[in-house]
């Protein structure tokens, strides 16, 4: 199968129902928004998010100084190892709601910020 990327940094339409909507498009499970674009992304275990996760953004590191982190339908704090592998290559993480993050990841994007997403698809 292929590996559901989209070349570029469109906001976020829509999110729920276990996906998301952007660039007239939709796409079901999580994603991954970087400055190469939109890649599908399921993280091994989402309650357990290690650096492994982030393998394509720690690559496009030097390109990105806020991560938004959506966990979901409610807050959980990042674990201390994966702060740690993102501050060594000098990204901030912002963990919240995957709702809160969308939104912030497209006023940081409307605004033409350094800013990635990790967003866990919500029902």
């Amino acid at each position: 199968m292929r590996e559901a990327h989209f070349p570029g940094r469109p906001p976020i339409d829509a999110y729920g129902n276990g996906g998301f909507r952007f660039a007239g498009m939709s796409h079901r499970g999580s994603i991954l928004c970087l400055p190469s674009g939109v890649y599908g992304w399921e993280p091994a275990d989402r309650n357990a998010l290690v650096a492994g996760d982030f393998a394509k953004l720690l690559a496009e590191a030097q390109e990105v100084e806020i991560l938004l982190v959506g966990m979901g339908p409610d807050l959980k704090p990042l674990p201390a190892e994966l702060r740690a592998a993102l501050k060594d290559v000098r990204i901030s993480a912002d963990p919240m709601a995957t709702g809160a993050a969308v939104r912030t990841y497209n006023v940081l994007l409307a605004e033409d910020r350094a800013v990635a997403a990790a967003l866990i698809a919500v029902e």
